[in-house]
C-alpha cells in the first residue's frame, strides 16, 4: 500500500438464471473517476477446471489487470457457471456444450455492472484470454457480436473434437454419432460462426504450442478468410503454449490493441516492456 497498491474490488451479480449469485473481481485506474465513462474488457478463463479469478489470495498485480486499467479501462474477472469450488451442478452447469463458455453469464454480468455503475460504458466492451480463455474469446465475438467489439484471442483451442482427449472427453463427453451424421462435438467449433464477426479481433498462437496445436487458430482464420472478414494476426515462430520470453512483446501488443480500438487512443509507437531487474 505504501508503494501505490490498491486492491482490486470484490463484485456480486447474479447468473444467467437470475437468481445464483456469481463472484468477481474489479480493477480500476488509480486515477479513477466517477464523472467519466470508462470502456470496460472482461478478462476470460471459462474453466471447467479452474475460473477467470483464480486464487482468492493475495496477489500484487493479478497478471496484467491492473496494468491494463491504468491505461484507462475497467477491468474485470468473473468466475461462471460451470467453475469449480462451488457444488457439483454448478460445475456440471454446461457439461456436453463447452461452446458455453460462461459468456451467458458474462453478458448478464456486463448488463447488471453498466446498470449499477453510470461510469462503466458497456457500448465499449472487450474480452481477452488464453487457451481456453482464447476459445471463449472468439466464440464471443463470433456468438455475441453486438456485446463485445474488440477481443484479442490468444492460443485458443477452438475446436475440442481436435484437441486433447483428455480435455474434450472429461469435460464434454466422449463422441456419439447421430442419425443425421452429426455427433455431439458438432456446431461447438469456433470456424463455424467466424461469419458473425462485427468488431475487432486479434488472434495470436505461438508455432511450437506443444498443449494447443496452431492449427487450431489456423482454422479459424480459414473461416474468416472465407466470410471475407478483417481480423488481426501475430504467429509466434519459437513460442510454446505459455509466450515465454515473446510474452512482453505479447502484453504490449495486447495493451496497443486494446487501446487504439477499444479506447480510441493511439499508443505509442513500439514501446518497450522489460522484466524488473
Amino acid at each position: 500500500k505504501a508503494a501505490g497498491w490498491v486492491a482490486p474490488e470484490d463484485f456480486t451479480v447474479k447468473a444467467r438464471d437470475g437468481k445464483t449469485e456469481l463472484y468477481g473481481l474489479m480493477f480500476k485506474p488509480s486515477n479513477f473517476d466517477a464523472n467519466k465513462k470508462y470502456p470496460i474488457v472482461t478478462y476470460i478463463y471459462p474453466g471447467p477446471q479452474v475460473g477467470s479469478v483464480g486464487k482468492r489470495g493475495f496477489a500484487p498485480s493479478r497478471g496484467d489487470h491492473q496494468a491494463l486499467a491504468e491505461l484507462g479501462f475497467v477491468v474485470i474477472a468473473l468466475d461462471g457457471m460451470g467453475t469449480p469450488l462451488r457444488s457439483k451442478s454448478f460445475q456440471d452447469a454446461w457439461y456436453g456444450n463447452m461452446a458455453d463458455n460462461t459468456l451467458p453469464d458474462q453478458v448478464a454480468a456486463l448488463k447488471q455492472l453498466a446498470a449499477k455503475y453510470p461510469w462503466i460504458d458497456a457500448t465499449r466492451a472487450g474480452m481477452w484470454g488464453h487457451s481456453g480463455g482464447g476459445n471463449a474469446t472468439a466464440t464471443a465475438m463470433f456468438r455475441y457480436p453486438d456485446v463485445y467489439k474488440v477481443g484479442i484471442s490468444e492460443s485458443g483451442n477452438h475446436d475440442n473434437l481436435s484437441y486433447e482427449d483428455d480435455w474434450g472427453e472429461r469435460y464434454h463427453g466422449l463422441m456419439e454419432n447421430k442419425a443425421d451424421g452429426t455427433n455431439n462435438y458438432t456446431g461447438q467449433d469456433n470456424a463455424g460462426y467466424a461469419k458473425n464477426l462485427k468488431g475487432k479481433l486479434f488472434l495470436l498462437h505461438g508455432l511450437m504450442d506443444d498443449n494447443v496445436p496452431p492449427q487450431s487458430t489456423l482454422l479459424v482464420v480459414d473461416a474468416l478468410v472465407k466470410a471475407n472478414k478483417d481480423f488481426d494476426l501475430l504467429l509466434l515462430p519459437n513460442a510454446h503454449h505459455g509466450y515465454g520470453k515473446d510474452s512482453y512483446y505479447v502484453m504490449r501488443r495486447r495493451w496497443d490493441y486494446f487501446v487504439k480500438n477499444l479506447l480510441g487512443a493511439e499508443p505509442p509507437a513500439q514501446f518497450e516492456l522489460k522484466p524488473a531487474m
